[in-house]
C-alpha cells in the first residue's frame, strides 16, 4: 500500500510538470534553455562545484515557475474578478521567477565568459577587419531597408508598426557593429542587452508584435554581418 501510495504522488508531480509545461509559455522557454544550456555544458571542463551550480540554478527558474502558477491557480479558483491583494499576491510569484532567472543568466554568464571569451575574440576578428565607417554604413541600409519593406507591405510608418520593426533593428545593427569592432565580449554583451531592451519595449508598448521584433532583430543582425564579411 505504501509502494502504491509512493507511485501515486510520483505520478501527480509528473503530472504537475506536464500541465505547467503544456500551459505555460514561460516554462516552455524556461525549460528549453535549460535544457539547450545543459547541452552545450557537455562541451566544457567544468567543475563538479560549477556543474552542481548550474545545474542548482537551472532547476531553481523551473520550480519558481511551477510555483507561480500553481499560486496563479490557486487564486483564480476562489476569484475571477479583479481583487488588489490577488494582484499583489501574482506579481510577487512573478517577481519571484524574475529573480531567479535574473540569476540565472548572471550565473551563465560567469560560467562561461572565460571559456568562450577566447573564441569569441577569433571568430570576431577573422569577420571583421574594416574600417569603423562601415558601422554607418550598416546603419543606414538598415534604415533604409526598414522603411521599404514597410512601404511595399503597406504596414505601419518608418517609424512606427509595420511588419517588422524598424527600432530593433537599428538597435540590433548598431549592437552588431559595436561587437565587431570592440572586440569585447563583455561590450558585446551590454550592447545586445540594451537592444534586447529597445525590443522589449516595442513589445512591450503594442506597437509590435514578438514576431515583428524578432524580423527587426534578425534584419539588423544579419545585414551587419553580411557588410562587415563582405568588405573584408
Amino acid at each position: 500500500m505504501k509502494v502504491r501510495n509512493i507511485i501515486d504522488s510520483f505520478n501527480y508531480a509528473i503530472r504537475g510538470i506536464v500541465y505547467t509545461l503544456k500551459t505555460q509559455r514561460n516554462m516552455r522557454i524556461h525549460f528549453t534553455a535549460g535544457f539547450l544550456i545543459l547541452i552545450v555544458s557537455l562541451f566544457f571542463n567544468f567543475t563538479r562545484n560549477e556543474l552542481l551550480l548550474l545545474i542548482f540554478t537551472i532547476s531553481l527558474v523551473i520550480i519558481t515557475e511551477m510555483i507561480n502558477t500553481s499560486i496563479e491557480k490557486t487564486i483564480d479558483m476562489f476569484t475571477t474578478e479583479y481583487h488588489p491583494l490577488a494582484e499583489i499576491a501574482k506579481n510577487v510569484a512573478a517577481g519571484a521567477v524574475l529573480i531567479s532567472a535574473l540569476n540565472a543568466i548572471l550565473v551563465a554568464y560567469l560560467l562561461f565568459f572565460d571559456r568562450l571569451n577566447p573564441y569569441t575574440k577569433i571568430v570576431l576578428v577573422s569577420i571583421k577587419n574594416s574600417p569603423i565607417h562601415l558601422t554607418f554604413i550598416s546603419l543606414i541600409l538598415v534604415i533604409m531597408i526598414t522603411i521599404v519593406v514597410k512601404t511595399k507591405t503597406k504596414t505601419g510608418t518608418p517609424f512606427q508598426g509595420g511588419i517588422l520593426s524598424g527600432h530593433t533593428a537599428i538597435a540590433f545593427s548598431l549592437a552588431t557593429s559595436i561587437t565587431f569592432v570592440a572586440e569585447n565580449i563583455l561590450l558585446a554583451t551590454l550592447s545586445f542587452l540594451i537592444a534586447l531592451l529597445v525590443g522589449e519595449s516595442r513589445i512591450e508598448g503594442k506597437i509590435h508584435t514578438v514576431s515583428q521584433v524578432l524580423a527587426g532583430a534578425t534584419v539588423g543582425i544579419l545585414l551587419t554581418v553580411l557588410i562587415f564579411q563582405f568588405i573584408d
